[in-house]
């Protein structure tokens, strides 16, 4: 039977990313402020008219909401790219995209209307001054932080500040019954953006990358000599539901895959004008095996790596196509602390590719296009995906691809069945929150694992599943004995993130994510053919 859930999820999925595709490259205007910004009368007419209601409008009116639904509905007429950011919330998009923010460095819940800490960030503030998973912060500097009626950005607010000041907290720590005060002085947290990575096999390297922003390149260059101190010789590189980011990022990742002189895309703005970018000779991961994951929430900075390595027949793209954002933004300050993120530009593919995918019927067409693959079957099959002969293209070595759309992968891995979705959504939703409530009365129990010992040996037991089922049955409806199998090896992947880290999760999740398993058989299937065509040429050892 199918959950009210899964009907949901989809509708949920496109407003999300709707609201989170984000900003392609930093480009720059040739032209000074002088020319940009002279006096018109089209101009002029608008500031008369917010003047005309500041000042003689019978009633007070808040015109600054007025300019904010102005620039919006300006904004609505051009692209679904192009977008206004208010100055409430220009702090928050600026943290996600430099990748850190000053505060005390732990990750938590609002667990019965307290902060409840899942886990310190490694030699952060909190994790320096001994804090521990499972300790509850009642109050900072006094003020009270526990209580239905705080709001979230209230708690965070004040556990942000300066960097190097001292906040005072109030700290109840269940396993011991103590209460106790410390002193943390607040610090730069990074955001990461390579969200985890491991090895799937003793030569295939894993990395996951959830957004491009300023920090995303070293973040993946730190974890990419990891993998290859452990013996990565092959590496995937997932890219699902990442929105994008900074186009500059995206060229210096694709980089360390293309060899010297390989286009990486080319831009071209209004007045005709081309950039071409191409790689260098810097790459540490060139000519090696890469596939890249991509599905139908991959956007911008993600189809630019992915159409760069499609292009160039280098690699293998597996999955779902890709969202279709082939427009660059550049933000822009508007002088209040408010700014825009408008379009300056197309990029385009190495073989001349576009892959933006047609607005020319409005926004609320544009994503409702993207819901329509839900439904239409594309999602099931990549016959259902519709292609015209006037976008297709060919690489060097003479493979068919096309444009117009988003990028198709070159092995097509469909989405699960409604029954495993809604197992996706209760791995996002309820899973972490049943683990966390689990684990803060059992947690002496897990304190005899490392994280080594826990991967290769921990299992979950009927108890534990039960009592999930349990949890869960009022949330979903989904029949859980059919899935029990996958559903604790997803309960084991979530303990292990709040026990240890998230590169821990991803390790053990792997081994029911379809994606994942298609690149290893792919993988050996590649080897196979190697092996054989060794064998052939008679090279093997004697």
């Amino acid at each position: 039977m199918k959950s009210k859930y899964t009907y949901i999820w989809p509708t949920v999925i496109a407003l999300a990313l709707a609201i989170g595709i984000f900003i392609g490259g930093k480009l720059h205007f040739k032209d000074s402020e002088n020319k940009l910004f002279t006096k018109n009368s089209k101009k002029e007419k608008l500031n008369r008219l917010i003047d005309y209601i500041d000042y003689e409008y019978v009633d007070e009116i808040n015109t600054d909401s007025i300019v904010d639904v102005t620039v919006n509905n300006i904004l609505e007429k051009l692209d679904p790219h192009s977008v206004y950011i208010p100055k409430s919330e220009m702090e928050k998009v600026s943290e996600s995209m430099k990748g850190d923010f000053v505060g005390i460095g732990v990750n938590f819940y609002m667990y019965k209307d307290t902060i409840s800490v899942i886990r310190t960030i490694e030699n952060g503030p909190s994790y320096l001054k001994g804090l521990k998973q499972g300790d509850r912060i009642l109050m900072a500097d006094g003020d009270t932080l526990f209580g239905s009626d705080i709001p979230n950005d209230e708690v965070i607010k004040k556990l942000k500040g300066e960097k190097g000041s001292a906040v005072k907290l109030q700290v109840y720590r269940k396993n011991g019954n103590k209460l106790f005060n410390v002193v943390v002085n607040r610090d730069v947290v990074p955001i990461k953006s390579v969200e985890s990575y491991c090895m799937l096999t003793p030569d295939m390297g894993y990395i996951k990358v959830n957004r491009f922003a300023e920090s995303t390149y070293k973040e993946f260059k730190k974890a990419l000599r990891k993998l290859e101190s452990l013996g990565a010789t092959k590496l995937t590189l997932d890219l699902r539901d990442n929105p994008g980011g900074y186009l500059g990022i995206a060229e210096q990742m694709a980089d360390e895959f293309l060899s010297d002189g390989k286009m990486i895309l080319y831009t071209k703005n209004k007045r005709g004008k081309v950039d071409k970018v191409f790689a260098t000779k810097k790459g540490d991961f060139e000519n090696k095996p890469v596939y890249v994951l991509i599905n139908e929430k991959s956007a911008s900075a993600s189809e630019i790596i992915a159409g760069s390595l499609q292009d160039n027949d280098l690699g293998t793209i597996v999955g779902r196509r890709s969202f279709g954002k082939g427009l660059v933004q550049r933000e822009m300050d508007l002088g209040d602390g408010s700014a825009v993120r408008l379009t300056v530009s197309r990029y385009y593919t190495p073989t001349g590719r576009s892959i933006q995918k047609s607005y020319e019927n409005g926004n609320r067409d544009y994503y409702q296009k993207f819901m329509d693959r839900y439904h239409n079957g594309e999602l099931l099959s990549v016959d259902s995906i519709k292609v015209a002969d006037s976008l297709k293209f060919r690489t060097p070595k003479g493979k068919i691809v096309y444009g117009g759309g988003g990028i198709i992968p070159d092995v097509f891995v469909p989405i699960g069945s409604n029954e495993s979705e809604a197992i996706e959504a209760m791995n996002l939703r309820f899973i972490p929150h049943f683990v966390f409530t689990y684990l803060d009365d059992q947690r002496a129990y897990y304190e005899q694992f490392d994280k080594k010992d826990f991967i290769e040996n921990y299992t979950v037991d009927d108890i534990l599943f039960e009592s999930f089922v349990k949890y869960s049955s009022n949330k979903i409806r989904l029949n859980f004995y059919a899935f029990e199998d996958k559903i604790k090896l997803y309960l084991k992947a979530a303990l292990a993130e709040q026990l240890f880290d998230a590169n821990a999760h991803a390790q053990i999740k792997s081994g029911a994510d379809d994606m994942i398993q298609k690149v290893l058989e792919l993988d050996q299937e590649n080897s196979n053919r190697i092996d054989l065509s060794t064998r052939v040429l008679g090279q093997e050892p004697l």
